[in-house]
């Protein structure tokens, strides 16, 4: 039998509707790799790569021959809606290079992209694709689990595999399940068939914890009722949606693949749809407000606490740069208190010319411009002491960034009275303890730990805080949780939180991608 020509794609972007545009230079900074050296970098020891790509790479390399075909991955950190001229050259690049002699395609998307031209970018992407390799080819396709799952995404796909872990520490996991679940299909041993149920519930990232709450119940429950089917489901995926897409397909989405019984996994997807239904109210949490967690910090004698400045979080498409919270610790005289990671790369220069030792005027956000994106970056002036400087090279240590190389850019440690700020030159989350690691940071030292992070810095920093030692803070940002501020004018209404009294007309799931033998 001739080893399989798999040819191996993605774009990679979560779309922020009120973050700044994503440039062709944003995905050159993160990644943009093609041919030879996309293979190169997947198989790295610790690649910069999205970890499920490299993942998928390395399962196939040990479960038999295959002929990779790599044409391109393009990734940013979440930003807004991408350029239309950029999404464009991605898609005809990838199509262009697509050789239709191909046996199979793997696709490494997000799935809460946004484009300015299209709503539904990655479904738009599915569907070019699909009718480039025709109906016989299998494409199977990996997600974010905050992905905006639409029926063109299901009708061109042949497996649907999201993150079942919020922390997100699954992508190699998933990346695996997806190759062996692909080696499956070549093989002829399965047909799959995939069903999707959307639900009007589209709540913030916040209530989207695995650990803790229903999503990760109802997750938890699709695992199970696989594994009692013995084998008759390929995979039951989740997706929690990204409400800052602001898109038609934003809401809960359950997506099952069934090995080839389709009505089996249109009643699994409505099964797990109408249990979070029935918990929709539970897709709720309270967040701390700013002059408690100030409080906080004001006290020496409490154990230990992390704080996750929850409206200015770089990977929902924040700008990392938000002053407020840092202002009013400062004001209150804080003490024992680190905080990162603040993206501003004027600042970070200054204190590499200064020097170990030096001091300077710290001022954050200097050219802060008067696009909407922007009004919370208030320009902040404060006397500073450099105690760290790096050039933020970087592999993460622990939780989602574990194992992957980040390049960070000039970075400094900037003491300011009892408060210990990291400065960094690419706007990443705080997401790792590397981030202050790098520095020569002790974490287990600090009183109060601050991270610019929305969730993910739970698994990063868990052996320090437990889920009683960490505090959600209501900061103003562009990725405010609480979706009463905020301006929706695409999501379909009613839905529930944003409407209290939305009902669910439950419909029969839709069929999704369902080939004939």
């Amino acid at each position: 039998m001739t080893a399989p020509r798999v040819a191996l794609l993605g774009m990679i972007l979560e779309s922020n509707r009120f973050s700044r545009p994503a440039d062709m230079e944003d995905f050159k900074s993160l990644t943009l790799l093609e041919g030879e050296a996309l293979l190169d970098e997947a198989r790295k020891p610790t690649p910069s790569l999205a970890k499920e790509f490299s993942a998928f790479v390395r399962a196939m390399d040990a479960t038999g021959d295959w002929q990779p075909v790599p044409i391109l991955l393009a990734a940013a950190h979440p930003l807004g809606p991408v350029r239309e001229a950029v999404f464009e050259d991605f898609a005809d690049s990838m199509l262009g290079a697509l050789d239709e002699a191909v046996d199979a395609v793997y696709l490494c998307l997000h799935g809460a992209m946004v484009a300015e031209h299209l709503d539904d970018p990655d479904g738009e992407l599915l569907a070019r694709l699909r009718r480039k390799v025709g109906v016989d080819v299998p494409i199977v396709i990996t997600l974010d689990l905050h992905a905006n799952i639409s029926e063109a995404m299901c009708s061109a796909a042949d497996l649907v595999c999201g993150y079942r872990t919020n922390p997100h520490v699954d992508m190699d996991e998933r990346g695996q399940e997806a190759a062996f679940s692909l080696r499956r299909i070549l093989a002829g041993q399965v047909k799959p068939r995939v069903a999707h149920v959307k639900l009007p519930l589209a709540p913030a990232s916040v209530a989207l914890l695995t650990a803790t709450g229903p999503y990760g119940d109802l997750i938890d429950y699709g695992q199970r009722r696989q594994a009692e089917l013995s084998g008759a489901i390929m995979n039951v995926s989740v997706f929690g949606n990204f409400i800052f897409s602001d898109v038609p397909e934003n809401g809960l989405s359950v997506v099952v693949t069934a090995a080839e019984d389709h009505d089996l996994a249109m009643g699994l997807a409505d099964e797990i749809a109408q249990m979070a239904w029935r918990r929709r109210d539970d897709f709720r949490r309270e967040l701390t407000s700013i002059s408690e967690a100030v409080a906080m910090a004001l006290d020496q004698d409490r154990e230990p606490l992390i704080f996750s400045e929850a409206g200015d979080n770089p990977g929902g498409g924040g700008s990392g740069r938000t002053t407020q919270l840092l202002s009013e610790l400062i004001k209150a005289g804080a003490q024992n208190v680190i905080y990162g990671s603040f993206f501003d790369p004027d600042l970070a220069a200054d204190a590499h010319r200064a020097g170990v030792g030096g001091r300077l005027v710290a001022k954050f956000n200097r050219n802060r411009g008067a696009a909407d994106w922007e009004i919370w970056d208030t320009p902040l002036e404060v006397e500073a002491e450099i105690i760290g400087l790096t050039d933020g090279d970087v592999v993460g240590r622990r939780g989602m960034l574990q194992g992957r190389r980040m390049c960070l850019g000039k970075s400094a440690l900037l003491r300011m009275g009892g408060i210990d700020v990291v400065v960094i030159s690419d706007r990443a989350q705080t997401a790792d303890p590397v981030f202050f690691e790098m520095f020569g940071v002790n974490v287990a030292d600090a009183q109060s730990v601050i991270v610019k992070s929305r969730g993910h810095f739970r698994a990063g920093f868990n052996i320090w805080f437990s889920h009683e030692q960490t505090f959600e803070i209501d900061t103003a940002g562009l990725t405010s949780p609480v979706l009463s501020r905020w301006n929706f004018t695409r999501i379909n209404r009613p839905s529930y939180p944003l409407d209290e009294d939305t009902e669910w007309a439950r419909q029969a799931a839709s069929p999704g991608r369902r080939k004939d033998p």
